[in-house]
Protein backbone atom coordinates (compact mmCIF):
# COMPACT_ATOMS: atom_id res chain seq x y z
CA UNK A 1 0.00 0.00 0.00
CA UNK A 2 1.65 3.11 -1.06
CA UNK A 3 1.14 6.17 0.97
CA UNK A 4 0.76 9.80 -0.51
CA UNK A 5 3.73 11.46 -1.50
CA UNK A 6 5.19 14.01 1.22
CA UNK A 7 5.93 17.49 -0.43
CA UNK A 8 9.32 18.34 0.42
CA UNK A 9 8.46 21.19 2.79
CA UNK A 10 6.30 18.70 4.92
CA UNK A 11 7.73 17.82 8.02
CA UNK A 12 9.20 14.90 8.73
CA UNK A 13 8.85 12.58 11.91
CA UNK A 14 11.51 13.19 14.39
CA UNK A 15 13.76 10.25 15.94
CA UNK A 16 11.47 9.85 19.01
CA UNK A 17 8.30 8.92 16.64
CA UNK A 18 9.01 5.49 16.21
CA UNK A 19 9.51 4.94 19.84
CA UNK A 20 6.33 7.26 20.53
CA UNK A 21 4.01 5.59 18.10
CA UNK A 22 4.80 2.13 19.39
CA UNK A 23 3.81 3.09 23.05
CA UNK A 24 0.34 4.18 21.56
CA UNK A 25 0.16 2.04 19.44
CA UNK A 26 0.48 -0.91 21.80
CA UNK A 27 -0.98 0.66 24.89
CA UNK A 28 -2.72 3.29 26.10
CA UNK A 29 -0.08 4.92 28.16
CA UNK A 30 -0.20 8.79 28.08
CA UNK A 31 2.11 10.44 26.41
CA UNK A 32 2.53 14.29 26.97
CA UNK A 33 0.25 16.22 24.33
CA UNK A 34 2.50 18.49 23.28
CA UNK A 35 5.27 16.51 22.13
CA UNK A 36 2.30 13.79 20.31
CA UNK A 37 0.93 17.03 18.38
CA UNK A 38 4.53 18.13 17.17
CA UNK A 39 5.17 14.78 15.24
CA UNK A 40 3.12 14.42 11.23
CA UNK A 41 0.92 11.85 10.54
CA UNK A 42 2.78 8.28 10.52
CA UNK A 43 4.27 6.43 7.63
CA UNK A 44 5.11 3.18 6.59
CA UNK A 45 8.25 3.87 7.90
CA UNK A 46 8.06 5.35 11.07
CA UNK A 47 5.37 2.05 12.20
CA UNK A 48 8.28 -0.12 10.90
CA UNK A 49 10.61 1.85 13.51
CA UNK A 50 7.25 1.75 15.94
CA UNK A 51 7.57 -2.04 15.70
CA UNK A 52 11.06 -2.60 16.08
CA UNK A 53 10.38 -1.09 19.32
CA UNK A 54 7.90 -3.49 20.45
CA UNK A 55 10.02 -4.96 22.48
CA UNK A 56 10.88 -2.54 24.64
CA UNK A 57 7.20 -1.68 25.36
CA UNK A 58 6.60 -5.35 26.56
CA UNK A 59 9.67 -4.89 28.89
CA UNK A 60 7.57 -1.77 30.56
CA UNK A 61 4.65 -3.85 30.32
CA UNK A 62 5.72 -6.29 31.81
CA UNK A 63 7.76 -4.57 34.28
CA UNK A 64 4.26 -3.10 35.53
CA UNK A 65 2.50 -6.47 35.82
CA UNK A 66 5.54 -8.28 37.97
CA UNK A 67 5.04 -5.18 40.65
CA UNK A 68 1.63 -5.27 40.61
CA UNK A 69 1.85 -8.76 40.92
CA UNK A 70 4.97 -8.79 43.70
CA UNK A 71 3.06 -6.07 45.32
CA UNK A 72 -0.76 -7.91 45.48
CA UNK A 73 1.02 -11.24 47.03
CA UNK A 74 3.50 -9.82 49.50
CA UNK A 75 3.15 -6.00 51.06
CA UNK A 76 -0.35 -6.72 50.29
CA UNK A 77 -0.73 -10.25 51.73
CA UNK A 78 -3.78 -10.91 49.10
CA UNK A 79 -1.89 -13.94 47.98
CA UNK A 80 -0.37 -15.46 44.34
CA UNK A 81 -3.71 -16.05 42.78
CA UNK A 82 -5.17 -12.55 43.64
CA UNK A 83 -1.76 -10.98 42.18
CA UNK A 84 -1.72 -12.59 39.27
CA UNK A 85 -5.48 -11.76 38.36
CA UNK A 86 -4.84 -8.64 38.55
CA UNK A 87 -1.71 -8.32 37.41
CA UNK A 88 -3.30 -10.54 33.98
CA UNK A 89 -6.35 -7.87 33.72
CA UNK A 90 -4.09 -4.69 34.09
CA UNK A 91 -2.24 -5.74 30.56
CA UNK A 92 -5.56 -6.39 29.89
CA UNK A 93 -6.97 -2.74 30.45
CA UNK A 94 -2.92 -1.29 29.31
CA UNK A 95 -3.26 -3.09 26.03
CA UNK A 96 -6.96 -2.10 25.25
CA UNK A 97 -7.93 -5.72 25.31
CA UNK A 98 -6.94 -4.92 21.50
CA UNK A 99 -4.56 -8.13 21.68
CA UNK A 100 -7.03 -10.77 23.62
CA UNK A 101 -9.73 -9.09 20.92
CA UNK A 102 -7.62 -10.12 17.93
CA UNK A 103 -6.95 -13.64 19.76
CA UNK A 104 -10.71 -14.27 19.59
CA UNK A 105 -10.75 -13.17 16.46
CA UNK A 106 -8.16 -15.41 14.78
CA UNK A 107 -9.67 -18.30 16.13
CA UNK A 108 -13.49 -17.33 14.96
CA UNK A 109 -11.49 -17.10 11.44
CA UNK A 110 -9.28 -19.55 11.27
CA UNK A 111 -11.98 -21.75 12.88
CA UNK A 112 -14.50 -20.84 10.19
CA UNK A 113 -12.62 -23.12 7.35
CA UNK A 114 -13.39 -20.74 4.94
CA UNK A 115 -11.63 -18.58 2.10
CA UNK A 116 -9.29 -15.69 3.01
CA UNK A 117 -11.60 -13.43 1.98
CA UNK A 118 -14.67 -15.02 3.89
CA UNK A 119 -12.14 -15.73 6.89
CA UNK A 120 -11.56 -11.92 6.50
CA UNK A 121 -14.62 -10.81 6.88
CA UNK A 122 -16.06 -12.90 9.91
CA UNK A 123 -12.81 -11.33 11.69
CA UNK A 124 -13.80 -7.80 11.16
CA UNK A 125 -17.01 -8.23 12.97
CA UNK A 126 -17.75 -6.65 15.93
CA UNK A 127 -19.03 -9.95 18.02
CA UNK A 128 -17.06 -12.85 19.12
CA UNK A 129 -18.02 -16.73 18.27
CA UNK A 130 -18.46 -19.44 20.22
CA UNK A 131 -14.77 -20.90 19.03
CA UNK A 132 -13.00 -17.02 19.67
CA UNK A 133 -14.78 -16.86 23.01
CA UNK A 134 -13.63 -20.36 24.44
CA UNK A 135 -10.17 -19.73 23.20
CA UNK A 136 -9.97 -16.38 24.89
CA UNK A 137 -11.35 -17.94 28.55
CA UNK A 138 -8.86 -20.78 28.09
CA UNK A 139 -5.88 -18.54 27.27
CA UNK A 140 -6.50 -16.21 30.31
CA UNK A 141 -7.21 -18.83 32.87
CA UNK A 142 -3.96 -20.77 31.11
CA UNK A 143 -2.28 -17.46 32.25
CA UNK A 144 -3.30 -16.66 35.25
CA UNK A 145 -3.33 -20.25 36.65
CA UNK A 146 0.67 -20.31 35.76
CA UNK A 147 1.57 -16.69 36.96
CA UNK A 148 -0.05 -18.00 40.05
CA UNK A 149 2.13 -20.92 39.99
CA UNK A 150 5.12 -19.20 39.38
CA UNK A 151 4.30 -16.66 41.79
CA UNK A 152 3.52 -19.37 44.55
CA UNK A 153 7.28 -20.45 43.85
CA UNK A 154 8.87 -17.75 44.69
CA UNK A 155 8.73 -13.45 44.27
CA UNK A 156 11.60 -13.64 41.79
CA UNK A 157 10.03 -16.07 39.36
CA UNK A 158 6.88 -14.71 39.14
CA UNK A 159 8.34 -10.95 38.24
CA UNK A 160 10.51 -12.79 35.91
CA UNK A 161 8.20 -14.99 34.31
CA UNK A 162 6.01 -11.80 33.76
CA UNK A 163 8.78 -9.64 32.13
CA UNK A 164 10.00 -12.64 29.92
CA UNK A 165 6.91 -13.13 28.26
CA UNK A 166 5.49 -9.73 27.95
CA UNK A 167 8.99 -9.66 26.16
CA UNK A 168 8.58 -12.39 23.83
CA UNK A 169 4.93 -11.86 22.74
CA UNK A 170 6.07 -8.69 20.95
CA UNK A 171 9.26 -10.06 20.29
CA UNK A 172 6.87 -12.22 18.15
CA UNK A 173 4.97 -8.52 16.64
CA UNK A 174 8.36 -7.72 15.37
CA UNK A 175 9.43 -11.04 13.65
CA UNK A 176 5.72 -10.87 11.89
CA UNK A 177 6.58 -7.54 10.38
CA UNK A 178 9.92 -8.46 9.34
CA UNK A 179 10.54 -8.23 5.26
CA UNK A 180 8.75 -10.64 2.84
CA UNK A 181 5.63 -11.44 5.08
CA UNK A 182 2.68 -9.31 3.11
CA UNK A 183 -0.32 -8.35 4.27
CA UNK A 184 -3.52 -9.92 4.24
CA UNK A 185 -5.62 -6.63 3.43
CA UNK A 186 -4.79 -3.02 1.54
CA UNK A 187 -6.04 -1.44 5.29
CA UNK A 188 -5.55 -1.59 8.50
CA UNK A 189 -2.95 -2.28 11.02
CA UNK A 190 -1.63 -4.97 8.91
CA UNK A 191 -0.98 -2.98 5.62
CA UNK A 192 1.03 -0.08 8.03
CA UNK A 193 3.19 -2.28 9.34
CA UNK A 194 3.72 -5.90 7.29
CA UNK A 195 7.27 -5.99 6.20
CA UNK A 196 8.46 -3.32 7.61
CA UNK A 197 11.09 -4.45 9.76
CA UNK A 198 14.28 -5.79 8.57
CA UNK A 199 14.74 -9.44 9.40
CA UNK A 200 18.47 -8.58 11.19
CA UNK A 201 16.93 -6.26 14.06
CA UNK A 202 14.45 -9.03 15.38
CA UNK A 203 17.12 -11.66 14.88
CA UNK A 204 19.72 -9.42 17.24
CA UNK A 205 16.55 -8.91 19.38
CA UNK A 206 16.40 -12.63 19.99
CA UNK A 207 20.07 -13.19 20.49
CA UNK A 208 20.31 -10.35 23.30
CA UNK A 209 17.07 -11.58 24.88
CA UNK A 210 18.23 -14.77 25.21
CA UNK A 211 21.16 -14.00 26.67
CA UNK A 212 19.83 -11.95 29.35
CA UNK A 213 17.20 -14.35 30.18
CA UNK A 214 19.92 -16.91 30.34
CA UNK A 215 21.93 -14.41 32.55
CA UNK A 216 19.41 -13.91 34.64
CA UNK A 217 18.44 -17.66 35.42
CA UNK A 218 22.56 -18.13 36.26
CA UNK A 219 22.69 -14.54 38.34
CA UNK A 220 19.03 -15.35 39.96
CA UNK A 221 18.46 -19.57 40.13
CA UNK A 222 14.91 -18.90 41.50
CA UNK A 223 14.19 -17.70 38.52
CA UNK A 224 13.56 -21.43 37.07
CA UNK A 225 15.73 -22.89 34.33
CA UNK A 226 12.71 -23.27 32.05
CA UNK A 227 12.88 -19.76 31.27
CA UNK A 228 14.54 -20.28 28.36
CA UNK A 229 13.37 -22.89 27.06
CA UNK A 230 9.61 -21.17 27.61
CA UNK A 231 11.06 -18.06 25.76
CA UNK A 232 12.16 -20.14 22.50
CA UNK A 233 9.06 -22.15 22.81
CA UNK A 234 6.89 -18.84 22.80
CA UNK A 235 8.20 -17.23 20.20
CA UNK A 236 8.67 -21.10 17.97
CA UNK A 237 4.67 -21.39 18.65
CA UNK A 238 4.40 -17.68 17.62
CA UNK A 239 5.91 -18.42 14.10
CA UNK A 240 4.14 -21.45 13.47
CA UNK A 241 0.59 -19.27 14.23
CA UNK A 242 2.10 -16.80 11.75
CA UNK A 243 2.87 -19.25 8.98
CA UNK A 244 -0.84 -20.34 9.23
CA UNK A 245 -2.26 -17.47 9.59
CA UNK A 246 -0.47 -15.89 6.44
CA UNK A 247 -1.24 -19.64 4.55
CA UNK A 248 -4.87 -19.36 5.34
CA UNK A 249 -5.56 -14.97 5.04
CA UNK A 250 -2.93 -14.58 2.65
CA UNK A 251 -0.95 -12.43 5.07
CA UNK A 252 -1.10 -10.27 8.48
CA UNK A 253 -3.54 -8.17 10.36
CA UNK A 254 -3.83 -6.34 13.61
CA UNK A 255 -5.77 -9.35 14.60
CA UNK A 256 -3.19 -11.74 13.81
CA UNK A 257 -0.14 -9.21 15.56
CA UNK A 258 -2.69 -9.60 18.74
CA UNK A 259 -2.96 -13.21 18.74
CA UNK A 260 0.78 -13.54 18.18
CA UNK A 261 1.09 -11.53 21.29
CA UNK A 262 -1.36 -13.57 23.44
CA UNK A 263 0.16 -16.63 22.30
CA UNK A 264 3.29 -16.06 22.86
CA UNK A 265 2.90 -14.79 26.47
CA UNK A 266 0.82 -17.80 27.31
CA UNK A 267 3.41 -20.33 25.99
CA UNK A 268 6.00 -18.94 28.05
CA UNK A 269 4.60 -18.54 30.92
CA UNK A 270 2.55 -21.83 31.60
CA UNK A 271 6.42 -23.60 30.96
CA UNK A 272 8.28 -21.31 32.72
CA UNK A 273 6.66 -22.11 35.80
CA UNK A 274 7.37 -25.73 35.62
CA UNK A 275 9.53 -27.77 37.47
CA UNK A 276 10.17 -27.60 41.39
CA UNK A 277 11.53 -24.65 43.21
CA UNK A 278 15.76 -24.37 41.29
Amino acid sequence: MTGPQRDSAAPTPGPAAGPRLAVTLLTVIPLPARAVASEPAPDRATAGVAMAWAPAVGVLLGAIAAGLLVAVDHPLGAGPLAGAVLAVAALALLTRGLHLDGLADLADGLGSGKPADDALAIMRKSDIGPLGVATLVFAVLLQVAAVARAESLSAVRGAAVLVVALTASRLAMTWACRTGVPAARPGGLGAMVAGGVRVRVPFAQTVVALAAVTGAVLLWPETGWMLPVAFVAGLAAAFVLERHAVHRLGGITGDVLGALAEVTATVVVVLACLGPPA
